[in-house]
């Protein structure tokens, strides 16, 4: 059974689900900062996911940083993996702009996260509602 990591689920929020991976965002206002986790039990690295699963987070991944670049205007998108902290298998997917809090720099504890208003969450919720249409399903809306 599939259980999100009690520090993701700490230090993020959840937005919906693709056909495999949990859309979270980063509770850090200063960067819009998405992670996916593939809702598949104890798995830390890419290669424990079968082929097919590795397709599918490879596509959602890239669709989500296509997506993103637009609707964010980015500079740069910045996807990896990394899980030093977090084992459970995620994927960073983060907006990169030149004038954010870090440029150019990792955005890893260069500055003290700065929680998201509720305001700025439905906000930012209403922009991915007009992009995410295609097998993306939002927490808490009738399926």
């Amino acid at each position: 059974m599939f259980a999100l990591d009690s520090r993701l689920q700490q230090d993020c929020l959840l937005i919906g689900d693709f056909p495999l991976c949990r859309l979270l965002l980063m509770n850090d206002s200063h960067y819009p900062w998405f992670i996916l986790v593939p809702r598949r039990e104890e798995v830390s690295e890419l290669f424990q996911l079968d082929a097919a699963d590795q397709r599918q987070l490879w596509h959602e991944t890239t669709l989500l940083a296509e997506t993103l670049k637009d609707t964010f205007a980015a500079d740069k998108m910045n996807v990896a993996t990394l899980g030093n902290v977090v084992s459970q298998l995620h994927m960073h997917v983060i907006v990169r702009r030149r004038d954010d809090a870090a440029w150019p720099a990792p955005v890893w504890g260069r500055h003290p996260a700065q929680p998201y208003t509720d305001a700025q969450v439905l906000q930012l919720k209403d922009k991915l509602r007009l992009v995410l249409t295609e097998d993306f399903q939002f927490a808490g809306e009738p399926v």
